[in-house]
């Protein structure tokens, strides 16, 4: 993959409750579960997806921020 593809805009998760989990899921054929966070109310995680990182799953109430708007997770 070239840089360029690497290279996507950042988004934020807030979790609104305890407990939130952030996955990962790679890419790829075969799409698997790579990497996993738990936040805790007002924490904050920032992220971006990768070479690796396709698509990301929030479970909980959060918050998430994108260059694209944003969206609570209820």
């Amino acid at each position: 993959m070239s840089d360029q593809s690497v290279k996507a805009d950042y988004f934020v998760i807030k979790a609104l409750e305890d407990g939130v989990q952030v996955i990962g899921l790679t890419r790829g054929s075969d799409t698997k579960f790579h990497h996993s966070e738990k936040l805790d109310q007002g924490e904050i995680m920032i992220a971006q997806f990768t070479e690796h990182t396709s698509a990301i799953k929030v479970r909980g109430k959060a918050l998430i921020q994108t260059s694209h708007g944003e969206v609570e997770n209820l």
